[in-house]
């Protein structure tokens, strides 16, 4: 398939902001039920819901820029019983929404006492957050399911295409909370890096499952099958036109073997290797700025990531247009 940075973008800015808030969120559970030795500050709930709220703008913004009439976009959302794209179209504004909610009860100081037990008080923004954070994970699942709900592309047609969505979201997510934790002096960095590691290691376990999966995969469709006739070598000498056209732009990257393998080891290094290096240097001797480039450096990786994830499928319509 042909990436559009449009996607590329809207993909991993809102993964990036959904995973922020679910550690936000994380951080006042825990210091709710008192994980954390210390208050945890209100001042970095509110700048993280401003960025969280930054990334989903963005990342609707970029998605603009995809769309042939984008004044129609809302009736997407009318196709909500079949499409998982309605789906995300309905999910993505609510939970910015509630992110946003949760955030507005700490910024006012309204949070009043819902449920008061003998070692802990259930306040508000603990419910609405709660509520937020399940849109969050059900986000995942909608911006993942839209390519892995699509049988024909193979290498997309795989609970894997979810899972990684997920955790390279909350990979990149809580590597943001872990500097934005160092930057207001908070206890929560500890954990914050502790899981930004956990989830960007588990992410490259299921991301090079992925891979391996689509090297061996076994087409379904052949130019033996396209064409029905059974014989051991069918070579294609033309698609039958000079000229390109729409499918030889969309659905194809252009691109040789070699430079495909260069983005996978680049992706590979940058979402997993450095960040991983520069988090565990950061965190065990405080390095805000070092935080700071594990977090920008994965982002620039998990570009080059779905640029991948996009130009290794294979649309079968391919085996028609393979000559060009």
């Amino acid at each position: 398939m042909h990436p559009a940075f449009s996607v590329i973008f809207l993909t991993t800015l809102i993964g990036a902001g959904q995973g922020l808030f679910l550690a936000l969120y994380t951080g006042e559970v825990y210091n709710t039920f008192g994980v954390v030795g210390e208050p945890v500050p209100v001042d970095m709930y509110i700048m993280g819901t401003l960025i969280v709220t930054l990334l989903m703008g963005l990342g609707l913004f970029a998605s603009f820029f995809h769309l042939g009439r984008p004044e129609r976009a809302w009736r997407s959302a009318t196709m909500w019983r079949t499409s998982w794209l309605a789906r995300e179209v309905i999910v993505l504004p609510a939970f910015a929404g509630a992110a946003v909610v949760w955030g507005a009860l700490h910024y006012f100081g309204f949070d009043p006492v819902l449920v008061t037990t003998a070692t802990l008080e259930i306040k508000l923004s603990l419910v609405i957050g709660l509520g937020a954070g399940l849109l969050a994970l059900l986000l995942y699942v909608c911006t993942g399911m839209i390519y892995a709900a699509i049988k024909f592309i193979q290498e997309w047609a795989s609970p894997l295409t979810i899972i990684n969505y997920t955790l390279l979201g909350l990979a990149s997510g809580f590597m943001l909370a872990t500097a934005l934790a160092a930057y207001y002096g908070s206890t929560l960095m500890d954990a914050y890096a502790l899981w930004s590691v956990v989830f960007t290691l588990l992410g490259f376990g299921t991301r090079m499952l992925a891979l391996r999966r689509n090297g061996r995969i076994k087409r379904k469709s052949t130019t033996c099958t396209a064409i029905g006739v059974r014989h051991p070598k069918i070579t294609q000498i033309s698609q039958g036109a000079m000229g390109g056209s729409f499918n030889t732009r969309e659905f194809f990257h252009h691109k040789s073997a070699a430079f495909l393998q260069s983005i996978k080891v680049f992706f590979l290094i940058a979402v997993f290797v450095v960040p991983v290096t520069l988090m565990v240097i950061g965190w065990s001797n405080h390095l805000f700025t070092l935080l700071v480039a594990a977090a920008l450096v994965q982002y620039v990786g998990l570009l080059a990531e779905r640029w991948f994830f996009f130009a290794q499928a294979n649309h079968p319509q391919n085996l028609y247009y393979q000559a060009t």
